[in-house]
């Protein structure tokens, strides 16, 4: 099949929104930081949004062409993928990741002309770091690097840049929040390899969950709710007792660990993926809205 088999659907589907909030969250909690601190600049908050969601939409297209051209997208339990399925050509879906990482680009490169240049190189690490977790010819996400970057980038470099391009500092309650967006921006990729774990196996993908094996990987996810409560508590110590608000987090967040605790596998960890993608959603907005209250 070709690009023109694709609708309008199956590439929305393809871009995987379930995983938007991953890109949504650090933002929100950063310019929370900044509005507390009275130094929210709400077209730099607006342009920090663009540039995530546009290096999410990017990793994924960019993930779906990687793993489909490896053969590795075969035979999935998850979403649809467009070169795995034969719905999308390779260079089709490389190209909506390449436009995606150009949106991600401009945009970043406004925040850099009105912030600092340095900003400049970290954008093109970050966007270094989408193409090569599952592409090149030693991607990162197939030696059991992809959690770690994860936190990294959607968690510190994306909080901290958020708060940083609006206040020019980097105050300690934006290191915590970055902390608990991280943990479950984590948390969400954990339940993704937890699911994947006999077919990456069959592929020789090494995740993180095919090093650590299906117990321990299940162990990971719940202590990363854990951590992500305790960020929060650090972030209202360190700012306003309001960011409790975020405490939210733990409506979809309890249910989500007892079904990965319980043993859920294959399709049943579906609902596991939406339900912490909207954990990281509610902790980064009551986050926002307690700091900006």
């Amino acid at each position: 099949m070709t690009a023109l088999h694709a609708t309008p659907a199956q590439w929305l589907e393809g871009a995987r929104p379930r995983t938007l909030p991953a890109a949504v969250s650090p933002v929100l909690a950063g310019t929370g930081v900044a509005a507390q601190l009275d130094q929210a600049v709400w077209w730099k908050a607006l342009l920090a949004m663009v540039v995530s969601l546009a290096l999410q939409v990017g990793v994924n297209y960019a993930n779906d062409y990687s793993d489909g051209v490896r053969g590795t997208d075969a035979d999935r339990v998850g979403p649809l993928r467009l070169v795995g399925s034969g719905t999308a050509s390779p260079g089709s879906v490389k190209l909506a990741a390449f436009a995606a990482f150009g949106v991600a680009v401009a945009a970043g490169l406004v925040l850099a002309a009105t912030t600092a240049w340095w900003l400049v190189a970290v954008g093109a690490v970050a966007v270094a770091a989408a193409w090569y977790y599952t592409g090149g010819s030693r991607p990162y996400g197939y030696s059991g690097l992809g959690e770690v970057v994860v936190f990294v980038f959607f968690g510190l470099v994306a909080v901290l840049g958020t708060t940083y391009v609006q206040t020019e500092s980097f105050p300690l309650s934006a290191w915590y929040a970055a902390v608990g967006v991280g943990a479950l921006a984590c948390a969400i990729l954990v339940a993704n390899n937890l699911r994947d774990i006999p077919t990456d196996r069959e592929t020789g993908k090494r995740t993180l969950a095919v090093v650590l094996g299906d117990e321990r990987t299940r162990y990971l996810y719940a202590l990363l709710l854990g951590a992500a409560a305790v960020a929060l508590v650090a972030v209202a110590l360190s700012a306003s007792r309001l960011a409790l608000l975020g405490a939210a987090f733990v409506v979809p967040a309890l249910p989500a660990a007892r079904t990965v605790v319980a043993g859920a596998r294959g399709r049943d960890l579906v609902p596991v993926l939406a339900a912490t993608g909207l954990a990281e959603l509610l902790w980064a907005a009551g986050v926002f809205l307690g700091l900006l209250l």
